[in-house]
Formats: structure tokens, C-alpha cells, sequence
């Protein structure tokens, strides 16, 4: 609590901080997956507007300030998402390599390995390592055969030590409506140290006592912190988060320089997850979804004009429109990201209207007698309107996503990002090259049909 306290003061000196409080553990519910040892600080901030620095700014002013506490890992995130992840994964960050065994000690070693490595790979941040080892335990070994020479038994031993230490209920009081448990134990000074417990006195046959120090050896030695397993195995976890890059392929990088650098004995064994995991759920979904989508599509075309140079010209407009989704991306700074992902499919269907519209209309303007090049011509300009409506209307009505700053907004711009490029190039595309492909189709199509007449 004394350095939770002084973590308060450290983030109170900053300007946007407002407050903040403390919660460590997790409810009575066991709810939370948060270990009992682990402290969430929710810091309260001042409106977004009135700040003078961006949000990363000031993640790093607060790691600037809390590095000065020894002993503390720290990794930086928000209350919903914290939790979601959580749940979902088990951890809280970007990325959690799990590394399962069965030794301690050598869990613990290659876990420390495994976090130095981590550290050097370009974008990490937040890198947090979960303790095995450093708990202090009270050992105490019985000499048997000093005990069997003085005809003391090991529960007598055992009885003295956990009623002077963890202390024994002798009795209950009554206060209202609640029964509260009277407990006896020796006092703090003659229980806290292995000296102090070596003075203990042990009664023998004969109504005699002993020192416990002559019955037994009493240390202090390191002992596990926690004991996690998963999958039937002791598992260890390090946990990093990701600035600056892709998580994909920091993921993809640290894999690599895990493979090259360390050598993991037989019988363990590496998985990731994190975020990572739910970003490669997803993108497996989306390898699905969007063949069958643009299939799906390619069918209703071909239903609708019955004919597939058509129906192929029509889906053009989905790469035509990727262009300007994929520029957009680089530009902007951002990476392929689920709702990146989301805004592409959402993309390909306002594209390939704009492609029906015009085709639709090009095929009209023929059925009425016109030549391939004078259809062409009247139908682009007259449907310059509705396909720029079209582009607009998407366009101005994502645009609020794409200049929020607020929260959420992280995830809302690459979607908005992503929509508003591709409709530029898909627009501009659409316009110039879907009538040219057209009119040199039509014209190979109708020398194809001379030449078999």
C-alpha cells in the first residue's frame, strides 16, 4: 500500500491527471482472473480537449514518472479492454508468449530468457514477465532422530508451530447478529523470525521442554510466487505490448528470434495470444468470408446481366477500389487491422454498385440503338452524378470517424480510413477505366459473334 501510495503521487504531478485510485486483487466472486497480487491504478484524467500532448505522449510521460519504482512491472491499457482481453485470452496485452513445463527453476530461466529477447525487438513496450520464483517460506526440517530420542512426535512439533504462528480458535464472541472467532498465537516478535521460532519451546515426557532450533533446522529459502497451470502443465507467461508497428509482424519477429536464440529442453513447448490471438481468429474468418462474398457477388452479377465479361468487369471494382484503401492505410500510418479488414468488405460493396450503375446504363443506351462509343460517352457523363452521390454519401457520412480523437476512436478511423481511399480510387477508376474496358470488351464480344455468323 506504501507504494501504491507513492505511484498516487508520482501520477498526480502530471497536468491531465485529475486523480487516482487503487484496487488489488480480485472481487470475491473470482470473476476476475486478476491475481490476488496485482494492483490496478485507473487513472482520471481532464477532458481530452484540454490536454496539450497526444495520448502516447502521455503514456510516456507516465512511464518517464514511474520508472524511479523499483520492482513494479507496468503495462498500460483501458478498464473495458483490460477486461474483454481478460477474459477472452487470459492476459491483458498485445502479445503473451505461454511457455509450459514442468521444472520451476527451469521455467523460470528461460522465461527471464525469453523476456531479455523480447525486449530487443523493435516496438516492444510494457514487456512483463510473470514471477515464479522470490517468495520467502518458512522451512522448517524435523531431525528425526533427535526427536525420537527425547519420544516427541512430529504432529506435536506441528501442532506447536501452526498455533504460535497461523494461531488457533479458542473460542467465539458474539457482536449483534455476527459470530467473530477469537484466535490465539504468540506475539509478532517472538514469531516473525527463524531465531525467534527456534526459542520455541516444545514439551517433552516427563514435563520437561526443548528449544525447537535443537529439534529441528529453521531457514527462510526462496519458494514459488504462484503456481499456474494450463493444460495439465506449470505454464509461465511474458507479456508485452506493441508501439510504433504492426502487431502481426512484431509477433512474427519475435517467433523468429525465439526460434534462433533459444533452445527449449524436451517436453516444453511456446504458444502466443494475447490480442494477437483474437487478431488471428478474426483474420481467419475474414480469409473466408471475403472469397465467399466476392463469389457470392460475381454470382449475382452474372445472374443479373447474363454474362460473365460483364459481371468480371463489374468485380475489376473491387482491386480498383483496394488501391485506394491499401494507399490510405500507408499513408495515414495505420495497419491492416480487423476494423481495417471490415472497412475493405464494406468498401467492395458500394464499389461494385457504382459498377452496376454504370453498366446497367451503358447496356441500356445499346438496346436503344446506339453504337458502342456513343453509349459509352452519354452513359459516363450521365451517370457522373449518381456515382459521385454514391462515393459522397459514404464518404461525408464516415467522415466524423475519421477525425475523432475520443475514445473508441483507434478503432474507428482505420474502418473510415479504409472506406473513404478506396472510394477516391474506386470513384476516379470507375470513371475513366470501366468505360474504356467496356467499350473494348463490347467491340471483341461483336467481332467474336461476326466472325461466327
Amino acid at each position: 500500500m506504501a507504494k501504491d501510495a507513492s505511484i498516487h503521487k508520482l501520477m498526480m504531478e502530471l497536468p491531465e491527471v485529475t486523480g487516482v485510485v487503487s484496487r488489488t486483487g480480485a472481487d470475491e466472486l473470482r470473476l476476475d482472473p486478476m491475481g490476488l497480487y496485482q494492483t490496478d491504478n485507473f487513472v482520471l484524467t481532464k477532458p481530452r480537449e484540454e490536454w496539450t500532448i497526444t495520448l502516447d505522449e502521455f503514456h510516456e510521460n507516465l512511464r518517464k514518472k514511474l520508472s524511479v519504482i523499483e520492482d513494479v512491472d507496468l503495462a498500460f491499457t483501458q478498464p473495458i479492454d483490460m477486461r474483454v482481453s481478460e477474459m477472452l485470452t487470459g492476459v491483458r496485452s498485445a502479445m503473451a508468449i505461454k511457455l509450459y513445463g514442468t521444472d520451476i527453476l527451469e521455467l523460470e530461466a528461460k522465461a527471464g530468457e525469453i523476456e531479455q529477447l523480447v525486449n530487443s525487438v523493435p516496438g516492444a513496450i510494457d514487456v512483463v514477465r510473470g514471477e515464479l520464483i522470490g517468495q520467502g517460506y518458512l522451512q522448517i526440517k524435523i531431525k528425526q532422530d533427535v526427536i525420537s530420542r527425547y519420544g516427541i512426535h512430529v504432529e506435536d512439533i506441528n501442532r506447536l508451530v501452526e498455533s504460535a504462528i497461523a494461531g488457533e480458535v479458542v473460542t467465539q464472541i458474539m457482536e449483534n447478529d455476527r459470530r467473530i472467532n477469537v484466535v490465539l498465537r504468540y506475539p509478532e516478535a517472538q514469531r516473525t523470525t527463524p531465531e525467534s521460532i527456534e526459542r520455541m519451546l516444545v514439551g517433552i515426557p516427563g514435563g520437561n521442554k526443548i528449544e525447537l532450533g535443537y529439534l529441528a533446522d529453521i531457514s527462510v529459502v526462496d519458494g514459488p510466487v504462484q503456481i499456474i497451470r494450463e493444460s495439465a502443465r506449470r505454464v509461465v507467461v511474458v507479456q508485452a505490448n506493441v508501439e510504433g508497428r504492426d502487431v502481426v509482424g512484431f509477433v512474427n519477429d519475435v517467433k523468429t528470434a525465439i526460434e534462433k536464440n533459444i533452445k527449449l529442453p524436451s517436453g516444453y513447448f511456446i504458444t502466443y495470444g494475447g490480442q494477437f490471438e483474437n487478431q488471428q481468429r478474426a483474420a481467419q474468418r475474414l480469409t473466408l468470408v471475403t472469397p465467399v462474398s466476392i463469389v457470392l457477388i460475381f454470382v449475382l452479377l452474372f445472374v443479373t446481366f447474363r454474362s460473365v465479361s460483364q459481371a468480371g468487369l463489374i468485380i475489376l471494382n473491387i482491386p480498383f477500389a483496394m488501391i485506394g484503401g491499401i494507399v490510405a492505410l500507408y499513408f495515414s500510418g495505420l495497419y491492416l487491422s480487423v476494423p481495417a479488414s471490415v472497412g475493405f468488405i464494406t468498401l467492395f460493396g458500394v464499389a461494385v454498385l457504382n459498377g452496376v450503375v454504370m453498366v446497367s446504363y451503358f447496356n441500356q443506351l445499346r438496346e436503344r440503338g446506339m453504337s458502342i462509343a456513343e453509349a459509352v460517352k452519354q452513359g459516363a457523363e450521365r451517370r457522373l452524378r449518381p456515382v459521385l452521390m454514391t462515393a459522397l454519401i459514404a464518404s461525408l457520412g464516415l467522415l466524423p470517424l475519421l477525425v475523432a480523437t475520443g475514445p473508441g476512436s483507434e478503432l474507428q478511423r482505420p474502418l473510415a480510413v479504409v472506406v473513404i481511399g478506396g472510394l477516391v480510387s474506386s470513384t476516379f477508376l470507375t470513371l475513366i477505366l470501366l468505360p474504356t474496358l467496356y467499350a473494348w470488351l463490347a467491340e471483341k464480344t461483336e467481332k467474336l459473334q461476326e466472325k461466327n455468323t
